[in-house]
Formats: C-alpha cells, sequence, structure tokens
C-alpha cells in the first residue's frame, strides 16, 4: 500500500523505524487571498466556497457528520473533500489529531492552537505576510515541534495542511527559492493550471529582484513576498520535531515547497536539521497527475524521501470517491498522509480502506 519514488534506501529505512508506531497527526489551516481568484482551485466551486474550505475541513475532521455544523463542506466541482479520507483513518484508528491555526480570515469552530490571525494577501502582490509575522511563524512552529519530540521520541509526527491554492503559493516559493519548479506542480484541477499560477508567481517574485539569495535572512523574505502562513508553521515543525522524531510530511506540492523552505532556512540560522528524520507521503493520484512532475520536482529540491499510497477507489460505489481515478481533488488534509499512516500502524490494505471512507460518506449522505 505504499510506494517509494526518491531516496529508496532513506525512505526504507524510516519505514521500518517507524512500522507500527502510531502517529499524532497535526493539521495546520491557513489561507491566502490567492484563494479568492476565479479559477485557481478545484477546493470549492465559487471564491465563497473556497473563504471557508479550510475552516469546514478542519470542522470535519475533528467532529465528522454532527447533526449541526458551523461550516459545511464547500461545493466541489466534483468529487468529495479529502478530509472523508482522514477522518475515517484518524477516526477508526484513534490516532491522535490537533489542529493549529496560522492564520484564518475567520475563527475555527473547533478546538485549535491559534498562531495568528493574519491571512495572506494574495501571492501576486509580492507582500504576502509581514516578514516579522513570518519569523514568529516559523519559531512558533520549531517550539511546537520540539516539544512534542521531547515526549515522543519513538514516534512520528504526522504534518497535514488546508490552505487553499496553497499549490500556487508553494510554487512562488520554490521559484523564489531557485528550484525549477515551473510545470512540475500539481493542483486540485483535473489538469494543472500552470499558466495562471506561473504569472502570479512572477508577479509577486518581482518584489524580490533586489534581494539577495546569500542575505540569511532570504528564505523568510520569500515567504514573506509570496508564502501563505501554513508554510513557515510547517518547516518550523519539520526542523523541530526531527531533531529526536520523525516527520511525515503530508502532501504533495505544498509539503515539498514545506522541505525546501526547512533546508533553506536551517542552514541560513544554523539550526539542526535531521532530514534523515523526514519524509514527504501524498497520494497516487498526486505522483500520477500527468499534468505535474511531483518526482522530479522531488529530485529538484534534493535528499527527501517520497512516499504515496496506494489507495485506489476504482470500484468504490460511491461516485464522489471514483472521481479520484478521473484526477479530481487529489490530495488535501494530511490525506496520503493518513492512509500511509493505516498501511503503516494497522496494516491495512485497500479494501479497508475504501470501506472505512465509504461508510463514513455514506453516513454523511444520509444525513
Amino acid at each position: 500500500m505504499i510506494s517509494v519514488h526518491t531516496q529508496p534506501d532513506c525512505a526504507r529505512l524510516w519505514l521500518d523505524r517507524y512500522g507500527g508506531k502510531l502517529p499524532h497527526f497535526s493539521c495546520i489551516v491557513g489561507f491566502t487571498e490567492t484563494a479568492m481568484i476565479p479559477g485557481i482551485s478545484a477546493a470549492g466551486k465559487e471564491p465563497i466556497d473556497r473563504y471557508f474550505t479550510a475552516h469546514a475541513d478542519a470542522e470535519f475532521l475533528l467532529n465528522g457528520v454532527v447533526d449541526s455544523v458551523t461550516f459545511p463542506l464547500p461545493n466541489l466541482t466534483a468529487g468529495a473533500s479529502p478530509t472523508f479520507i482522514s477522518r475515517a483513518i484518524v477516526h477508526a484508528l484513534q490516532i491522535p489529531v490537533f489542529l493549529i491555526d496560522a492564520g484564518l480570515p475567520q475563527p475555527l469552530s473547533v478546538v485549535a492552537q491559534v498562531l495568528s490571525k493574519t491571512p495572506a494577501r494574495c501571492v501576486s502582490t509580492g507582500h504576502a505576510m509581514p516578514i516579522e509575522l513570518v519569523k514568529a511563524l516559523f519559531n512558533a512552529g520549531r517550539t511546537i515541534g520540539r516539544e512534542w519530540s521531547q515526549q515522543h521520541r519513538d514516534e512520528y509526527l504526522l504534518i497535514g495542511e488546508c490552505v487553499v491554492a496553497g499549490t500556487t503559493t508553494a510554487l512562488a516559493v520554490l521559484l523564489g527559492l531557485g528550484i525549477d519548479a515551473a510545470g512540475k506542480v500539481n493542483s486540485s484541477h483535473v489538469a494543472c493550471n500552470h499558466d495562471q499560477k506561473l504569472k502570479l508567481a512572477r508577479q509577486g517574485l518581482a518584489s524580490l529582484q533586489n534581494s539577495s539569495s546569500n542575505n540569511p535572512d532570504y528564505g523568510f523574505q520569500v515567504l514573506a513576498a509570496v508564502g501563505d502562513p501554513m508554510q513557515p508553521v510547517a518547516a518550523g515543525m519539520a526542523i523541530g520535531a526531527s531533531e529526536l522524531s520523525g516527520v511525515l510530511l503530508a502532501g504533495g506540492t505544498q509539503m515539498l515547497a514545506v522541505v525546501a523552505i526547512a533546508q533553506r532556512l536551517a542552514k541560513s540560522q544554523n539550526l539542526e536539521w535531521r532530514s534523515e528524520n523526514v519524509v514527504v507521503g501524498t497520494t497516487r493520484w498526486v505522483v500520477d497527475d500527468p499534468s505535474g512532475d511531483t518526482v522530479g520536482l522531488a529530485k529538484a529540491i534534493g535528499s527527501v524521501p517520497l512516499l504515496s499510497t496506494n489507495l485506489n477507489f476504482q470500484t468504490s460505489r460511491y461516485e464522489q470517491l471514483r472521481m479520484y481515478e478521473r484526477g479530481f481533488v487529489k490530495e488535501g488534509v494530511g490525506a496520503g498522509g493518513c492512509a500511509i499512516a493505516a498501511a503503516l500502524y494497522a496494516n491495512w490494505d485497500n479494501q479497508q480502506m475504501v470501506c472505512a471512507i465509504e461508510d463514513l460518506l455514506s453516513i454523511a449522505l444520509a444525513a
């Protein structure tokens, strides 16, 4: 149920070390005004849907199907939210979950650790976040990761995210760090909207034309110009937790960008970065996306093992899930990482995963 795509020796050592171990799942939610651009994402049909996607996914992740919801799951172009995958797995396996609010336009309806109440401006502005905020988010994430690892030395931290339009900010950050990511990123669309993403990224990156990449703060400057609130928190958490524990960054393009950020900041800020303790885990739908090149992107970033779950909905009785096999949705809310964790911890096969997800979806549809 788990495929290895890069750094096979390191990946298999990591899998052997953490096989049978129960992870803790931290989902970081945030917002970038990039999400309001028409057509930028399929994680909500209309801009107003995307405005509350993170709120709805977080609420469902913690609560599942309940009689009354504050933020209903948004209408999608097609398919079902990936939070169904994550919720079904963490609930069935009793995986501990804690939410981190890195910067949303409105408060969540569920318990979370709030690090900021400031969402990011659109990537095209070149002034997404104040650099002081970026540094504060990074340091807070590092503290959270270090404190967690001190209590869970033999376990691993599964870090997921929900940031609509996050693959666009990821592209911009990767380009800003000098990584050839154009045409390689993924999206929630069937075919990635590369031209739209690249245009926005280049507009924002123009603000860095007088910045020197040799500046120790250059990584922070890139995030401040074109990033989103999740990125510095996740990078800080990965660095901090990796000192003593394992880390599974649950996502595709967005988590590869987090690795690139962590690499840059660990080096420029003279921080310990135990890269051998860190892997990226996503879905088969991301890795097999013909309109992206996730494996090539992972190789361009460098020493990061890329894993994927072989979760398959081809024979699901629900059309909403079969849409994943047609390229819709693909990933989000740590879905790929949760599926990897289910195989690694409980040795779940595809049928067990699909049944758990279908059972949850059937309850939601009947509600």
